[in-house]
């Protein structure tokens, strides 16, 4: 795809519009700092996009395997720092399943494809934070 960009236009107060291919995200501080909460805060949307481009990935390569599970979702977890600036020293990531005959060696061959291949999420923050995961069979 080559380089990527995205436009964050400041609207009023903390609140920033991003467009991100066509589509606007606004994002915005809480009360507690000056913000009016219309919308995510930046640090939370690391976490999405960690989870979302693993997510995919999985999903894709299951899907190569011949295994569709009944249920997919990712949890993403992110430990921050104390003190400033507060960043991310620990991310968990919980895979979580349901369905019928998942094959456990399967599920964690696609999640280490994800992490240590495809997902360009992972491999940007690999050198910086701790990714961890686990795999979680719900009922």
């Amino acid at each position: 795809m080559g380089n990527q960009s995205v436009n964050i236009e400041w609207t009023s107060g903390m609140a920033f519009k991003a467009d991100v291919n066509g589509f606007n995200i606004i994002i915005d501080a809480d009360e507690r700092v000056g913000g009016k909460n219309q919308g995510p805060p930046p640090k939370p949307l690391l976490l999405v996009s960690l989870g979302g481009c693993t997510g995919m990935d999985v999903i894709s390569i299951l899907k190569k395997m011949r295994i569709e599970p009944a249920y997919f979702n990712v949890l993403v977890e992110g430990e921050l720092t104390e003190e400033h600036p507060k960043y991310f020293s620990r991310i968990h990531l919980i895979y979580e399943f349901k369905g019928d005959n998942l094959p456990m060696e399967q599920l964690q061959k696609a999640i280490s494809l994800s992490q240590d291949r495809y997902c360009g999420v992972s491999a940007t923050l690999r050198n910086t934070v701790e990714i961890t995961s686990e795999i979680r069979i719900l009922s």
